[in-house]
């Protein structure tokens, strides 16, 4: 699965991908093929502000429980629901249907410090 262009992409393989003030925070596909079958996530309530780096939530797999960072700062806006009855879409749509958290008021800022796919290509070789 190639990792989309118009995101960026984090050392601990979390994905944003920013539209304006708002954005979608996911974890790449080589992070949940690492984990095996994600059988429950731990989703933030919305409202809940946090910053570049902070746990967002959990994801427990059929091999080990692990925390999702904050790739930028922001608001939660909305956790995707879908994922509480249905958590195997972060195995198969990481991109798409598997996105697990909408932020608010992010800070472009923030975006410096992170990959683009390229990067992100290039620092999974390595």
């Amino acid at each position: 699965m190639e990792n989309p262009k118009d995101c960026k992409y984090t050392k601990d393989h979390e994905w944003v991908r920013v539209t304006g003030s708002d954005a979608v925070v996911g974890i790449t596909a080589f992070a949940q093929s690492e984990l095996g079958d994600v059988v429950f996530v731990d989703l933030p309530s919305a409202g809940k502000s946090v910053k570049q780096k902070d746990s967002l939530c959990v994801v427990e797999s059929t091999k080990a429980a692990s925390d999702v960072y904050a790739p930028i700062g922001g608001t939660i806006a909305e956790a995707n629901a879908k994922l509480k009855d249905s958590p195997e879409l972060l195995n198969q749509d990481p991109y798409g249907e598997g996105w697990m958290v909408k932020l608010s008021g992010v800070s472009a800022a923030d975006l410096g410090a992170l990959m683009d796919a390229s990067a992100y290509e290039e620092f999974l070789k390595g």
